[in-house]
């Protein structure tokens, strides 16, 4: 894996995350939607310990400190220091809420949790199996551990219509090294890499949902809003000519998700939710 990955996915982070906020776990829309499923399906109670990694922004670690209650805690890890700042602005009435900036891949705590929840979020770590390894190690003898991961490309065509063209357009567009984002979308990939990290009672939960970003319009400028300083940079090293046939491509790949009448995109977005036992 190379090692500069993680500094770039950090660095990504650290700019993205305001509008990441601003775009999606503020508003709790399109694949957000799976936190009240995973908190139902993870069995949080009153009184619970639970450690949420990578909490970004803070939208799972406020649902786990309702849930928990004013005797039970809960800690939000993430290695962007920007998203914890945020994350500790959102919670910052709830009592029971400690953040701390650490690595899935390296964390330690002194204390041991009932629950751990890692959202959207395994497919980024370049070892996930060390940091399912890292997450059991942190869990008491009965603790619970649950995880969502986004389906297939082709079942989620959100992020899928636009990747399809800009691996085909931009060679570079995926930086070497960069983890196969998609390499846990199936039930039997996911529930597989869990086991093998000694997680027992393995369940998967598949819920489909759906969002709209408005029509292509829209869609278009929110990506090129919305993107990264080095995604927006190879973008427009397309010259005018590249970049309107990119344009094209991607509204062609959304063309099946267009209302015929409003032109209104609506996506169908996959995803597992995926619970076990220590």
């Amino acid at each position: 894996m190379d090692s500069g990955y993680k500094r770039r996915n950090m660095e990504a982070w650290n700019e993205l995350a305001p509008r990441y906020h601003r775009r999606w776990a503020g508003k709790m829309r399109g694949p957000l939607q799976s936190t009240g499923e995973l908190i139902r399906d993870v069995g949080v109670g009153e009184g619970d310990a639970a450690l949420d990694v990578a909490c970004g922004t803070g939208l799972v670690t406020g649902m786990l400190s309702r849930a928990v209650g004013s005797t039970g805690t809960v800690v939000g890890a993430d290695i962007s220091d920007s998203a914890i700042r945020i994350a500790s602005r959102r919670n910052r009435k709830n009592q029971n809420v400690l953040f701390v900036n650490t690595d899935a891949e390296n964390m330690a705590f002194a204390r041991m949790f009932d629950v751990i929840t890692c959202q959207y979020a395994l497919f980024f770590f370049p070892d996930a199996p060390r940091a399912l390894r890292n997450m059991r190690r942190s869990l008491k003898g009965s603790g619970r551990i649950g995880i969502v991961v986004h389906g297939s490309r082709d079942r989620t065509p959100f992020y899928g219509a636009i990747l399809d063209a800009a691996e085909r357009l931009i060679p570079d567009y995926t930086p070497e090294g960069t983890p196969q984002l998609d390499r846990y979308s199936t039930r039997e990939r996911l529930g597989e890499e869990v086991e093998t990290s000694g997680f027992s009672n393995v369940r998967i939960k598949e819920y489909t949902f759906e969002y709209s970003p408005g029509t292509f319009e829209g869609y278009w400028r929110s990506y090129l809003r919305y993107a990264p300083r080095i995604i927006r940079a190879k973008v427009d090293a397309l010259g005018r000519a590249g970049r309107r046939e990119f344009r094209d491509e991607i509204r062609r790949n959304a063309a099946p998700y267009a209302d015929p009448q409003s032109g209104i995109l609506t996506f169908p977005w996959q995803t597992l939710v995926l619970t076990a036992m220590r």
